[in-house]
């Protein structure tokens, strides 16, 4: 780790940057850094990257190549070539979009890997600096069967954007999440235990991103009609038998990752009126048949349906990609 925070580095030197290949933490907050340089990329083990309040005005694309890399602080920079909204997507989104501008590829299921917060030694349990400076309530790989109290204690008047309790044991979704309601916009319960998804995460108002996947859900309660904001919901390796109908009432959707469920049938009436809906996948599900009317989804960039026992489309018609599909499916329309 180096942290090199509130000094007066102007350059971050790409010759400086090949002796630290080792490095998993590199905070460089409140500089006056202006480029970052494309060599970024000798550092293949970053896992965090602090460069908020410095004078940076664009990035290096490449960034989005570093593998490890799970998060990135930027706030505070007269950043030109990245929208305000991107950013507040959280860490993942961006490094997608970086990557896309590399090679224009559309978003496939994201496979993302857990956020690991520093942990200081005067603090065991809890990260206040994760609290304070990152926004960052992270409490996963505990094989915990619930969140100690103590965690929310800390957050008290602080605003905490992103929630990480995946890879545990949890049973349910811990109710003392919705006192996070008027910040929380970033929640992962991924890799856990939880059967049903409960009223107090349906009260997360301002959440855009929610990170179910790997759990034992069979369906979405109605009240989640009342996440206007949620633009990605993944819940890939669950048990849903239907595609959860609340997902249809979700006017901000725009990826549904629902890959490895037993979803038999979908309403293509309903996802056309999906507008902002460019991700739907349905890969290893119980589909017996494609219902052509889903060609209309004009909307959609990425469809996958790989792993189903429908028999048309054919698996060449597949691999194709999603526009020939579509096309495909609007010419069976009676």
């Amino acid at each position: 780790e180096l942290h090199a925070g509130e000094n007066q580095i102007e350059i971050l030197n790409a010759e400086n940057l090949k002796h630290l290949n080792s490095l998993s933490v590199l905070e460089l907050r409140d500089n006056k850094i202006k480029a970052v340089p494309e060599e970024i990329t000798v550092l293949q083990r970053l896992e965090r990257l602090d460069l908020a309040n410095n004078d940076i005005s664009r990035l290096p694309y490449t960034l989005g190549n570093l593998p490890q890399l799970k998060f990135l602080a930027l706030e505070g920079n007269p950043l030109r070539t990245i929208r305000r909204d991107l950013l507040q997507k959280g860490t993942q989104e961006l490094l997608k979009y970086l990557r896309s501008k590399i090679q224009d590829d559309g978003p496939g299921p994201n496979e993302e890997p857990p956020v690991t917060a520093m942990t200081l030694p005067s603090q065991a349990r809890v990260n206040m600096h994760a609290i304070t400076s990152l926004k960052l309530l992270e409490y996963s790989e505990q094989q915990a069967a619930e969140i100690p109290p103590e965690l929310f204690d800390a957050v008290g008047a602080n605003p905490v954007a992103t929630v990480n309790f995946s890879k545990n044991q949890l049973r349910e979704v811990p109710p003392r999440i919705e006192e996070l309601k008027d910040s929380v916009c970033d929640v992962n319960l991924g890799f856990n235990k939880i059967s049903s998804i409960s009223l107090e995460l349906c009260r997360l108002h301002k959440l855009t991103q929610l990170e179910l996947r790997n759990n034992l859900l069979t369906s979405l309660p109605k009240e989640m009609e009342a996440l206007t904001r949620l633009q990605i919901i993944n819940l890939a390796f669950n048990r849903f038998k239907e595609f959860p109908s609340v997902l249809y009432h979700l006017p901000a959707l725009e990826t549904i990752l629902l890959n490895n469920n037993q979803v038999g049938s979908i309403d293509p009436v309903q996802l056309k009126g999906m507008n902002r809906l460019g991700t739907l996948d349905l890969q290893n599900n119980d589909l017996l048949q494609v219902p052509p009317e889903l060609g209309n989804c004009e909307n959609l960039r990425t469809l996958l349906l790989e792993g189903n026992p429908f028999r048309t489309p054919r698996a060449a018609v597949l691999a194709k990609g999603t526009a020939a599909l579509l096309e495909y499916l609007r010419s069976r329309i009676p």
